[in-house]
């Protein structure tokens, strides 16, 4: 092959994208001179090219490790307004920890991944964030039942929750469970009513654990259940109130505790 049409040939690959070294035999002797000014020119082309990629791939990486830190320092003072209502209310004093860890446990059980994990774990901090803006009152003694208005306030907070949070977009479907953690499969739930399908399963997951932490937490005016108790519960409700695979995982979880 003529060098000229050779050194076409590595133009096109370089222009391409694929670099290697076959452009610096173009730069021998006893090649046409003409030839070998270009190849050294495009050698030297090649090579800024590539210093120029690697400081883009490095400012990158950086940028990514910013991020990072960013996602982690928010996501450290949004859990700090949640645990802050543990000063409120001390039956929710370490309920987040507690339903973000059964939550994975739960997920881990269904066969989920890691980052379907994280998305689980995220969820279970933030489920309740949106009591932060409850009234005094709702954390009164009610004797186990709310008047009127508390009732209310109770049934906004998935809302309330999702409005707090719309702007990191880095929770991504951890936002969506906070929403649904209320929903049921029947339709029953709040506060959009969604149905079985409707409803994400890292939201089905953390009403399972939901459940399960408030039915086995003692609280004024009512002692917590046993966890046999609580499972039971949760299997009599399954498919109306809870899911059926999310209550089967649970179960599966409990039993590999003992």
């Amino acid at each position: 092959m003529a060098a000229i049409d050779r050194l076409l040939e590595i133009i096109e690959e370089i222009a391409a994208g694929k670099y290697s070294n076959d452009i610096m035999d173009l730069t021998r002797k006893d090649q046409p001179e003409p030839v070998q000014a270009i190849a050294e020119a495009m050698g030297l082309m090649m090579v800024k090219v590539e210093a120029r990629e690697y400081r883009l791939e490095l400012m990158v990486k950086e940028l990514e490790d910013l991020n990072e830190q960013i996602r982690q320092s928010t996501i450290n003072a949004v859990s700090a307004m949640a645990h802050a209502l543990a000063a409120r209310d001390a039956y929710t004093e370490g309920h987040a920890a507690r339903v973000a860890g059964l939550g994975c446990e739960i997920a881990r059980q269904l066969g989920l991944k890691d980052q379907d994990l994280e998305y689980v774990r995220l969820g279970g901090i933030l489920h309740d964030i949106g009591k932060i803006g409850f009234s005094d009152r709702l954390f009164d003694p009610h004797n186990a039942k709310n008047p009127p208005e508390v009732v209310k306030e109770i049934l906004s907070h998935p809302t309330t929750g999702v409005e707090i949070l719309h702007a990191l977009d880095f929770l991504g479907p951890a936002l969506n469970y906070v929403h649904c953690h209320h929903e049921r499969p029947d339709g029953k739930g709040y506060p959009r009513h969604l149905k079985d399908e409707e409803i994400p399963l890292g939201a089905k997951i953390l009403a399972v654990a939901d459940a399960f932490d408030a039915m086995t937490t003692d609280r004024p005016y009512q002692k917590g259940m046993s966890p046999e108790v609580a499972l039971g519960i949760l299997k009599k409700h399954a498919g109306t109130k809870w899911d059926n695979r999310c209550v089967a995982a649970i179960e599966a979880v409990i039993h590999l505790s003992k």
